[in-house]
């Protein structure tokens, strides 16, 4: 009697296990797992996937995309998730990030520099990008016929500061300097639409100039020290292999006596003497705040006006002008980090 009641409870103890762990796993049976790019909704909203292609590694993009994460995770918190890429400053890897992008089905695209641009727009006329740290989006994307917007999926900010007020610094650092060699990568498009217009201004200021191009980082210091002898004052626009090969610049031009005026901060802490810089964090920001509207309010980027930093500032590196003997007005901000 003992044994059959024992065999009772335990065949009830075991039905009632079932039932509990049925019970606990019927919440589960119509879910499933979305693949990357799909929009999921959580309990605390929809799940966003974002595919970020940044070109190289140096400090103006790298402040870009962390600006354009800051955005998206202060208002998305954690239904933003981010695919980072970096293409070692090769545009055929950028290619090959955006085409992986696209097969993910990613929900959108951010394009870190032009040759990220120009890659994600080819691989994709569907999902939206939105890109930071261009130039100038009409060179970039071939555009003609300009009018703020880019009429197709694409948005963004730039991180063009004035080249006339670029071309005074020039005059204003250097009164005595006659010539400007402009030192750029050839293979970056809007560095020679930056060279194209600054030399314009510098003619109107009584400057003659010279360009003096590279093909990739293997000839950068050997252009660049041609370009210190033969030269009174260099400028660098906002170039991705200048920014990347900065140091090897300054040791290329220095004991020259000749000083370099940059197109932004990196630049400038690496080799410049002063810049007229944006902040590459606000414009990335501003990038994020894009995507957002892009992504949660469905937002048009086709119809989104590429939007432009705050004022620049004007920034100089202390001891090299000292080294050099170069007078700096009061309304300059001294470059400490």
């Amino acid at each position: 009697m003992k044994n059959t009641l024992k065999k009772v409870i335990c065949v009830l103890v075991a039905l009632s296990t079932m039932a509990l762990c049925l019970a606990s796993c019927g919440g589960d049976a119509n879910e499933t797992t979305a693949p990357a790019g799909d929009t999921t909704n959580t309990a605390d909203g929809q799940t966003y996937t974002v595919g970020i292609c940044q070109l190289v590694q140096h400090v103006a993009l790298d402040a870009a995309t962390e600006g354009f994460k800051k955005a998206l995770t202060d208002k998305l918190g954690d239904n933003v998730i981010f695919d980072e890429q970096n293409a070692s400053n090769e545009a055929t890897n950028c290619t090959t990030i955006c085409g992986k992008f696209v097969a993910d089905k990613v929900d959108l695209i951010m394009a870190n520099a032009t040759p990220a641009l120009t890659a994600a727009a080819t691989a994709t006329d569907s999902i939206p990008i939105v890109a930071t740290s261009v130039t100038d989006f009409a060179t970039a994307l071939g555009i003609t016929d300009w009018t703020g917007a880019t009429g197709y999926n694409v948005t963004g900010t730039a991180d063009l500061a004035p080249l006339d007020e670029q071309a005074a610094m020039i005059k204003e650092l250097c009164p005595d300097a006659k010539n400007v060699g402009i030192l750029y990568c050839s293979a970056e498009p809007n560095s020679k639409y930056q060279s194209d217009v600054i030399q314009g201004y510098l003619t109107e200021l009584g400057l003659t100039s010279k360009e003096y191009t590279f093909t990739d980082s293997n000839d950068v210091a050997s252009v660049a020290a041609l370009a210190a002898d033969e030269c009174d004052v260099l400028f660098a626009p906002t170039d991705n292999t200048v920014a990347y090969n900065a140091e090897a610049i300054n040791n290329a031009i220095d004991g020259k006596n000749v000083p370099l005026v940059a197109g932004e901060s990196g630049i400038c802490k690496g080799c410049g003497i002063a810049t007229l810089s944006i902040d590459y964090f606000d414009i990335g920001y501003k990038a994020g705040e894009m995507a957002y509207e892009i992504l949660v309010n469905d937002a048009d980027p086709a119809t989104m006006e590429i939007e432009y930093a705050d004022a620049p500032a004007k920034m100089y590196m202390p001891e090299r002008c000292t080294a050099l003997g170069i007078t700096v007005p009061d309304t300059y901000e001294a470059i400490t980090e």
